[in-house]
Order: C-alpha cells, then structure tokens, then sequence
C-alpha cells in the first residue's frame, strides 16, 4: 500500500523545519506517484515522497530543478524550501512553487501547445553537465526497454498490434543517439504538464526522473501530449530532427502509451496506484502514434 500523509503530519513538519510557513492554508492534491503533494496557499506546494525510489528522485529535484528553472521559458515548481529526516519524517522532503494550470490529462492540451513545447524543449535539450543524473530507463536505447505484453494482448486490436510492433521496430533499428547526452525531463505524460483555458502549455511538473541521455525520450510527447494533427508541426518547430530521432521518439511514445493505459486500466479497477484519467489519455496516445 503506498503511504498517504495527513494534514496534521504535514503541518507538524513545517512547523518544525519552517515555522514562517505553517499557519498557510493547506489542501491536499489529487494526483502524484512517487510524491504525496499538498497545495500550500496559493504560490507553494508540499512534497513528500511516499515510495521506495521518491526520497532519491526528491533529493535529484533539490539539486538540479533550479537548475533547469533558469533554462526553461515556462513555470516548473522549483524547490523554495528543503525539509530534512527527522524523527516526525524519516525522509527528505520539500516546499516547492505551486505551477497554476490544469493537468493536460483532465483537460487536454490543444495545436496551440505544440509550438510552447517545442521552444521549451529546445531550451531544456542542452548538453547536461558531468554528474547530472543518468537513469537505466530513460535516455537509453530503447532496446533496454520491453513493451508488456499482457497489456498489449489485453487493449490493443490485431491491426493495431500489427502497426505497433512495426513502429516498434523501426524504433529499435534507428541508429542510437550519438551526441553528447542532453538534460531531458524524463516523464512527459499528460498528468506532469498543466495547460491554460486555451489549450495552451503553461508549466512542466514533476521532474523527479529527470536525467541526461537521448531526447528522443522527450520528443515523445508529440504523441503523449498533443492533439491529432499536431506532431509534425511541434517536430518542425523544434527543429534538428533527424528521421532516426524520429523514429526513436515514436517507439517511446507506444511504450509510454502503452504504460499509460496500464496504470489507468489499473485505476479504472479500483487498485492501488492505479490512475483511471491516465487510461483515455494512453489510448489516444498510441491511436495518434500508430496512425498512418
């Protein structure tokens, strides 16, 4: 069972560590994986990591997330604060900028998005510095990766499979990324990106994997994160795409899809973890990836 923290364990932190902070009005957030987050008045958010990999990918966040705040043109929730192990909480936690939008898995992003993520992209695809992160599931070569094939079995069609596994394989024929490993992301799904009223991008969350590798990882969100149609026009935008990071792109957005839909088929059972707004947002994904 994944651990949730109470508004009472929460204030007690802060009234700890960061006294100043503790009388703000606080209310817990849907959503979250590796991090249990709480709204902490309107510009700050708590987050606490409640899984086994979180207090490393918190303590990566600290580190490197004001980093890249100052490369990217749009708001990400930088850490303002940084609580320590004590007895009430036996692991690192933090205070970071509240990012205002919605999540792009409640209210998908529109055409409009495709050129703000490209320019934010380009700015974060920077060849990262020695000791940023490195991580054995993103950035890598894809041939690293297994597609699950119970899910497959279980939500894609025969001609569907069919398309899927020829993406597939192009995706692991491409030639490798040969550059100097760039700053990535490293999670670009629908739930860790916020969107205005407009359909417009408006902030980038959770960077807990992010990492240096291979864009081609982030590029994926042509498919994960943006409407019908609008692929091509993000990839000319960001510009410097050759058809082998393209291809590379396309195979992991059908293995981010198809995580998607896991997750959310996940919740839409009731079990824990589970995500059931993440199962129509992975079954448009590989619909747009897998379109001819």
């Amino acid at each position: 069972m994944i651990p949730r923290f109470e508004a009472p364990l929460v204030r007690a932190l802060l009234r700890d560590q960061h006294p100043d902070l503790a009388d703000l009005p606080l209310r817990e957030v849907d959503g979250g994986w590796d991090n249990h987050v709480w709204r902490l008045g309107d510009d700050l958010a708590v987050r606490l990591p409640r899984t086994s990999r979180g207090p490393g990918l918190l303590l990566a966040e600290q580190t490197w997330v004001p980093v890249l705040a100052g490369l990217l043109p749009l708001p990400v929730p930088a850490p303002v604060r940084v609580g320590r192990p004590s007895e009430l909480l036996d692991r690192p936690w933090t205070v970071a900028r509240w990012v205002t939008g919605t999540p792009a898995d409640l209210a998908p992003l529109g055409v409009v998005a495709a050129g703000t993520l490209a320019r934010a992209l380009r700015c974060l695809h920077v060849p990262a510095p020695e000791g940023a992160p490195r991580s054995d599931s993103r950035g890598v070569p894809l041939a690293r990766a297994l597609l699950p094939e119970h899910v497959l079995d279980e939500v894609v069609d025969d001609a569907s499979r069919a398309r899927l596994d020829a993406v597939w394989r192009a995706a692991l024929a491409a030639p490798a990324w040969d550059g100097a490993p760039r700053w990535l992301h490293g999670d670009l799904h629908p739930a860790n990106v916020v969107g205005d009223e407009h359909g417009d991008l408006v902030g980038l969350l959770d960077f807990g994997d992010l990492c240096a590798g291979d864009p081609a990882t982030d590029l994926s969100a042509a498919w994960l994160l943006l409407p019908d149609g609008a692929a091509e026009p993000f990839l000319d935008a960001y510009g410097a795409t050759d058809g082998a990071t393209s291809a590379r792109a396309r195979g992991w957005a059908v293995l981010r899809a198809v995580g998607l839909l896991q997750i959310g088929r996940a919740g839409r059972l009731g079990l824990a973890g589970g995500k059931p707004t993440w199962e129509p947002a992975g079954r448009a994904a590989l619909r747009r990836v897998l379109a001819v």
